[in-house]
C-alpha cells in the first residue's frame, strides 16, 4: 500500500514540475501537508466540546428549577433554547468574509437564496418541534431520568449518520451506542421508584415517549445538519456556524412565538412571574441564564459537527450524563440508587469507546498526512539532486 502511495504522489508531483518547473514553492504548499492544522483542529474541538457541556448541563438544570419552582409553560420553555440567536449576531457580522465582486469563482461556488432558505426552514422547524417535546419530557420526568433517557439520541444518530452522512460504524462506535442505550433503557425498564411524588405512571410515560421522539428529532437535525455543510454550504468558516445557528434558530423562535400566541399562553406568564418561588427577578435571571446556555450549547454542538461529524456532536452532549444526575441529587434532593449508578457507570463506558475510537482515526489520519509529506518531500529533493528545477 506505501509502495501504490508513493507512486502516486510522486506521479501528481511530477505532472506539476512538469507543467510549471519554476515554481517549486506552489508545489510543496499545494502538496505538503502543515502538521500545525492538526494541533489548531483538536483545540477548537476541545473549546467546542467545553461549550456544550457547560451549556447542556446547566440549561438541562435551570430547566427543571423554572419547573420545580412554579413554571408551568412549555412553549416558553422550548423557546428557551432558540430565542437567544440575536446575541451571535455581531459576532457573524464580524466573523464575516470579504468576498471581492470580481472573484467569479467565490462567487460561484455560493449556495443559491433559495436552498439556503429551505435548508434553513427544515432545520428551524425540527428544531422547534424537539424543543417542544423535550420540554415536555423534563416537565413530566426528574431531571436526572430525562438526562439519561435523552441518550438515546446516540442510537438514532448513529442510524441517521449510516444513511445520510456515510459514517463508518465501527466495533468500537456500535459498542459506545449499545452500552449508551442500555444506560437508558435500564432506566425506562426500571421505572422511577425515587419519585412518586412527580406524578402518576402516566405522566411517567408520557416524560419518557416524548424525550424518546425529541431525540429522534434531534439526532436527524444534526445528521441533516452535517449533510448540509458538505453538499449545499460546502464553506469552511466560523461564519458558516454562526449563520447556520441563526437563521435556523429565526425560524424556530418564529414558530414558537407564534404556537405561544394562538395558544394564549402569553397571556398567563405575568402570573406565572408573580407566584415564582424565587421572586419576579430570580424568574426573569433563570429564563435569560437558561437562553445563555441553549445558545453557548448550539454553538458548540455545530461547530462539532463541523469539525468532526453529527456523531461525535451527540456523544460529546452525553458527557454530561455523570455530571447532571449528581448535580440533580444536589440541587434537587433526587436519589442516587443502585440503577442510577449503573447507568452513569455504562454511559461513561460508552463514552470512552467512542473517545478511543476518534484517537484511533486522528492517529490514522495523522500517519497518512506524515506518509503524504515524506514522499512529497524526497520527490522534491530528487528534482533538486537531477537539476530539474530551474532556481
Amino acid at each position: 500500500m506505501r509502495e501504490t502511495d508513493e507512486s502516486e504522489f510522486r506521479s501528481l508531483v511530477q505532472e506539476d514540475e512538469e507543467s510549471n518547473p519554476s515554481n517549486l514553492s506552489n508545489i510543496a504548499d499545494r502538496y505538503l501537508i502543515p502538521q500545525s492544522n492538526t494541533k489548531t483542529h483538536w483545540t477548537r474541538i476541545v473549546i467546542y466540546t467545553l461549550f456544550v457541556l457547560l451549556g447542556q448541563s446547566s440549561a438541562t438544570l435551570l430547566g427543571r428549577m423554572y419547573y420545580s419552582k412554579g413554571g408551568n409553560c412549555i412553549l416558553l420553555e422550548s423557546l428557551q433554547e432558540t430565542i437567544g440567536f440575536p446575541i451571535l449576531i455581531p459576532f457573524a457580522l464580524y466573523f464575516s468574509p470579504k468576498y471581492d465582486l470580481s472573484d467569479n469563482e467565490n462567487l460561484a461556488n455560493q449556495p443559491s437564496a433559495l436552498k439556503l432558505t429551505t435548508v434553513y426552514i427544515f432545520l428551524g422547524i425540527l428544531q422547534s418541534a424537539a424543543s417542544v417535546m423535550y420540554a415536555v419530557g423534563l416537565l413530566n420526568l426528574p431531571v436526572s431520568i430525562f438526562s439519561l433517557i435523552s441518550t438515546t439520541q446516540l442510537a438514532f444518530n448513529a442510524l441517521f449518520s449510516f444513511f445520510l452522512n456515510a459514517q463508518k460504524l465501527t466495533p468500537l462506535i456500535l459498542n459506545s451506542v449499545v452500552l449508551l442505550t442500555i444506560s437508558a433503557a435500564l432506566l425506562v425498564l426500571g421505572g422511577d421508584s425515587t419519585n412518586h411524588e412527580k406524578g402518576s405512571k402516566r405522566k411517567q410515560l408520557i416524560g419518557f415517549s416524548f424525550t424518546l421522539i425529541a431525540s429522534a428529532l434531534y439526532s436527524l437535525m444534526l445528521s441533516l445538519t452535517q449533510l448540509s455543510f458538505h453538499k449545499i454550504l460546502k464553506r469552511e468558516t466560523f461564519n458558516v456556524v454562526l449563520n447556520m445557528i441563526i437563521y435556523q434558530s429565526l425560524v424556530a423562535t418564529f414558530v414558537l412565538l407564534l404556537a405561544l400566541f394562538i395558544r394564549g399562553e402569553w397571556n398567563n406568564l405575568r402570573t406565572e412571574m408573580e407566584i415564582f418561588e424565587l421572586g419576579k427577578e430570580s424568574y426573569v435571571i433563570v429564563l435569560v441564564l437558561t437562553t445563555l446556555a441553549w445558545q453557548v450549547c448550539s454553538i458548540g454542538a455545530v461547530g462539532l459537527i463541523f469539525e468532526v461529524s453529527s456523531l461525535f456532536a451527540n456523544v460529546i452532549g452525553t458527557v454530561s450524563l455523570p455530571v447532571v444526575p449528581i448535580l440533580a441529587a444536589i440541587f434537587f434532593e433526587e436519589k442516587m440508587d443502585g440503577l442510577k449508578v449503573i447507568s452513569i457507570f455504562l454511559a461513561a463506558w460508552g463514552f470512552a469507546s467512542y473517545i478511543y475510537q476518534q484517537y484511533l482515526d486522528n492517529y490514522k489520519t495523522r500517519k497518512a498526512g506524515e506518509l503524504v509529506n515524506e514522499v512529497v518531500e524526497a520527490s522534491l529533493v530528487e528534482n533538486f539532486s537531477n537539476e530539474k528545477f530551474i532556481v
